[in-house]
């Protein structure tokens, strides 16, 4: 089990659950599915603070040019993410020239996907307090004060300068390994 809590690694964060219509056991098992067939799959995901290009790829570059390591780590919720379950057909690294959807990878109601080659379960409690914003408008910010409302997913670095908190901690259940390209958009 990788140790995650290292000064300078990269940490992508989602809370998942129920997502267009499917169980995350359900989710879990055909994305496990989708690596061993195909060698990679595309986890689905909406919103702004995780943009392919915008965020997701240049953290990653950061990262890997420290010499670091980063991780997809997922947090089980309760969700009502129950939109329509459109597969996607294509992907595109830039928003502007698209590819097909490799064989045997399905990605449902998503505007955007990471790319992942391992997907395991993992039981770790990361400290909020050793997590900060690692890229855009809120870069720096305590992880603490960054997951909140709506907020449900975001590229942290890990902190070497922070204090140990009391409050509870951020539960980790899930964890990836991310491929190339990292992020792409879907439809």
């Amino acid at each position: 089990m990788p140790e995650i809590i290292q000064p300078g690694n990269g940490v992508i964060f989602m809370k998942v659950g129920t997502h267009a219509s499917e169980t995350l056991e359900d989710i879990l098992e055909r994305k496990r599915r989708e690596i061993e067939v195909a060698g990679v799959s595309f986890w689905g995901y909406g919103g702004p603070t995780c943009h392919p290009v915008l965020h997701v790829r240049p953290f990653v570059k950061q990262i890997q040019e420290n010499g670091r390591s980063i991780y997809l780590v997922m947090q089980r919720m309760d969700s009502r993410h129950f939109a329509e379950p459109k597969l996607a057909e294509q992907y595109s690294d830039d928003g502007v020239t698209w590819n097909d959807v490799p064989a045997g990878v399905n990605v449902k109601g998503s505007r955007y996907a990471l790319t992942i080659d391992s997907l395991e379960p993992h039981d770790e409690d990361l400290d909020y307090d050793a997590l900060r914003v690692g890229i855009g408008r809120s870069e720096g910010k305590a992880a603490r004060q960054y997951i909140r409302g709506r907020v449900d997913k975001a590229c942290f670095i890990v902190s070497a300068d922070h204090d140990v908190s009391e409050d509870p901690p951020l539960h980790i259940d899930l964890i990836a390994t991310l491929k190339p390209p990292y992020a792409v958009h879907v439809r």
